[in-house]
Order: C-alpha cells, then sequence, then structure tokens
C-alpha cells in the first residue's frame, strides 16, 4: 500500500477516535490484549522465522535478546495494554480554567495530537506498547518497524488492528508500514500532510537521520550514553551493585550504563569491587590509563572512541576523575541527556550533580535502569525522550497529547 494511503486512513481514524469516549478506548485496548496473548503461537512463530534470518545475517547477542519474543515476553504486551486501559484517560483533563475581566471563560483541555508515526528497530513490544499509548491518547499511529522484526510485527499488527474493528474503532487506528527500506522511512519522515509528529526509536545513527532529514515534526527520543560518577563518598559495595545492574541486567537498551567515571580517592577500593562484578557477568571494561594502572589485565586501554559511546553490549569504559566538577565537565561534554548517575553518602555532592547536569532524569545512589515509563508509575511508554520542547523523559499517555483553548463568551467583542 501507498504510505499517502496509509496516511489518509490513519487521519480519517484519528478523528473518529479523537471523539471515542473512554470506555470505547479501554474495550479496544482490553480486546487487543486478549487477541495478543490468544496468538502467542502465531507471534512465537513468526518471531521464530525473524530470530532465524537475524542470526544468519549475523546480529550478535544482546541485539538478539532484543527481537526475540518468548510466551514471558508476550504476556509482558498483553500486561502492558491492559496498563494503559486501567490508567486514567488524558484526553479532556482541564490544565486551567479562568475567567477574564471582560468575562470571558477560557478552560484550556488536553486534546490527542492525532496521527503520530513511530520509527523504531528490532524490538517488536514496541509495536503494542505505542500501539496502546496512542489509542489511549486518542491518537492513530504508523509503526514503522525495522526489517529484522518485520514477520513479528505483522503478527502482532494484524491481531489488533482484528480486535480493534471488534471493540467498534477502525481498525486504521494502528497501522504497518510493511516496506522496511530507506525510502519508506524517508517517505514517512516527509508526509506533512497526514503526520503531526513522528517519534524515532533505536541507535543513535536512526536518531541523528531523523532529526536532521525529517520535515515532520519530531520528538527526539532515546541514544542512552548514561554515566554513573561513583563520588569518593560513595559507599563501595552500593556503587558496584548498582553499575552491575545498570551495565548488566539489560545491556542492550537505551538506560543501560556505558561509561563510569570514578573519583581518584576512591579508585584504588571501589575499582577492584566493580572489576568482580563486571567480570561475573562476561563484562569489558575500557580504561584510561589510571584505570589500567589499577586493574591491569583485568581491563583493556580505552581509545579516544570509547569516550562518550553508546555499546549496547557486554562493555563499559571507565575514567578516573580529580574531582566532582571533572566529572559534572565530562558528562556535559559525552552524555545524550537520557539517564546520569552519582553515587554518593555526602547529600551536598549529591545535590550539586542533580541540579548541575542536564540530563532527563539525574539519579542519586540508584541504577539508571528506572528511567522506563513503568518505573515512573506512567505505564508504558512510546520512547524516552531527551530534548526539551513538548516533553522530556519518558513518554507517557499525558505526554501524547497536545492542548487547546475552550472560550465561552457571552457576546463579548473587542
Amino acid at each position: 500500500m501507498m504510505l499517502e494511503q496509509i496516511g489518509k486512513q490513519a487521519k480519517q481514524a484519528a478523528r473518529v477516535l479523537a471523539g471515542a469516549d473512554t470506555e470505547t478506548k479501554n474495550r479496544a485496548l482490553l480486546a487487543m490484549a486478549d487477541a495478543i496473548e490468544q496468538g502467542a503461537e502465531q507471534l512465537l512463530a513468526a518471531n521464530g522465522e525473524d530470530m532465524a534470518a537475524a542470526r544468519a545475517a549475523g546480529m550478535n547477542d544482546t541485539m538478539l535478546d532484543r527481537l526475540q519474543l518468548t510466551a514471558e515476553r508476550i504476556r509482558g504486551m498483553a500486561d502492558g495494554l491492559r496498563d494503559v486501559a486501567a490508567l486514567p484517560d488524558p484526553v479532556g483533563r482541564v490544565l486551567d480554567d479562568q475567567v477574564r475581566p471582560n468575562g470571558l471563560h477560557l478552560v484550556k483541555v488536553a486534546v490527542p495530537i492525532g496521527v503520530i508515526a513511530v520509527i523504531y528497530e528490532a524490538r517488536p513490544n514496541v509495536t503494542a506498547d505505542s500501539a496502546a499509548l496512542c489509542l489511549k491518547s486518542g491518537n492513530a499511529v504508523i509503526l514503522r518497524g525495522g526489517k529484522e522484526a518485520i514477520r513479528s510485527n505483522i503478527a502482532s499488527v494484524e491481531l489488533m488492528r482484528a480486535a480493534l474493528k471488534e471493540a467498534g474503532l477502525p481498525e486504521n487506528c494502528v497501522q504497518l508500514v510493511t516496506d522496511t527500506t530507506h525510502a519508506s522511512a524517508n517517505a514517512l519522515m516527509h508526509l506533512n500532510a497526514y503526520v503531526d509528529v513522528l517519534i524515532p526509536r533505536g541507535s543513535q545513527r536512526l536518531i541523528r537521520a531523523t532529526v536532521e532529514q525529517s520535515t515532520v515534526p519530531v520528538i527526539q527520543t532515546g541514544s542512552g550514553v548514561c554515566h554513573i560518577y561513583v563520588d569518593k563518598a560513595a559507599d563501595p559495595d552500593m556503587a558496584a551493585s548498582i553499575i552491575e545492574n545498570a551495565k548488566t541486567s539489560r545491556p542492550s537498551v537505551c538506560n543501560a550504563a556505558e561509561c563510569m567515571l570514578i573519583h581518584k580517592d576512591i579508585a584504588p577500593v571501589v575499582l577492584p569491587k566493580i572489576a568482580d562484578r563486571l567480570e561475573a557477568k562476561h563484562t569489558q571494561i575500557r580504561g584510561d590509563g589510571r584505570v589500567m594502572a589499577i586493574l591491569g589485565s583485568r581491563a583493556v586501554p580505552a581509545t579516544v572512541d570509547d569516550w562518550g559511546r553508546e555499546y549496547l553490549d557486554y562493555v563499559m569504559a571507565a575514567r578516573i576523575v580529580d574531582s566532582l566538577e571533572e566529572a559534572i565537565d565530562y558528562v556535559y561534554r559525552y552524555s545524550t541527556g537520557h539517564s546520569e548517575c552519582i553515587v554518593t553518602e555526602d547529600p551536598a555532592a549529591a545535590e550539586q550533580y542533580l541540579n548541575s547536569v542536564d540530563a532527563a532524569a539525574v539519579y542519586w545512589n540508584a541504577s539508571t535502569r528506572f528511567t522506563d515509563g513503568g518505573e515512573f508509575g506512567l505505564g508504558a511508554e512510546i520512547g524516552i525522550s531527551t530534548q526539551k520542547l513538548h516533553a522530556r523523559g519518558p513518554l507517557g499517555l499525558n505526554e501524547l497529547t497536545s492542548m487547546k483553548y475552550k472560550i465561552y463568551g457571552k457576546g463579548q467583542i473587542r
């Protein structure tokens, strides 16, 4: 199907969806959840074909983990749809209410954006999450996943569209672009007549290309070059535990830590503890000269390309700094504005870091892996915004709405 036709259908569906009440949207979401769960066998078969093709193409293990669906992950997709159904409807929220001196009554309310397009890579769960959030917030969605997950995405979208139709909403509220060539992505970036906003999810290269090439407004999401600074007043065991979790619990996601900055005063004590944890998870440390002097053969020398790098793998850069201020300067230089962390028992140092570091989420004594819509109580999220306009951080339901003024008058003229 031509992309322009998909755009037209999305625009028409968005008009219907904008007027749908909460009960109708929730009924559709619950039907979609049931369809995903009942179609698990179909989804696993499709995903098996995607996995086989990805292995044949040489995809690495961490990326294969992002691609793979299991019975548990499919249940998670269904539960995500149900969780969104249980959340308050963001549409119609009163954001401001005032009466002007001339008697005009102004009410600012949240409204759907309209048509949202999502370009993403090898994570088939994004298909269900994006559909759920867009539907509940009253937006039609055009999904364009990567070639690696195309069979999985086709299967899940077919299931959800059938459920939408049964629930009484247009099936074109959710559409998938099945052409996975660069041409389709480029065309979607220029579909201004039908798409109101474009959200890219994936690698730094994808996000950069979308921001640079798109004429459709873009919400820039997350490549995550996340840092953990271990202050001189840190608890060494806590630091090692946080770094282990932030790096190794799922290294292929954007909230995984990629670099640790260690204060020189604590480095001789804490680095061996961290190395113990990371070695147990088969994670390579790439260190600067001072890190190498402490860890020796337990690390490999870092190159200039290791600073500011998103590995998405069992690799972590390490650098020793002389002060909190040097750590903050380093983060300013290399951070992508996603998630940053300080580990310290010094409240003053923590507050300086929290206030000075410019990122969507800044942590004190907690893993960066918590930057997630579900962990923040938002339900699923469509991505982590690393920009500052419209929305920042996890893009949940409220962030997928715009606003308008309703003005009630009694014949006033100006």
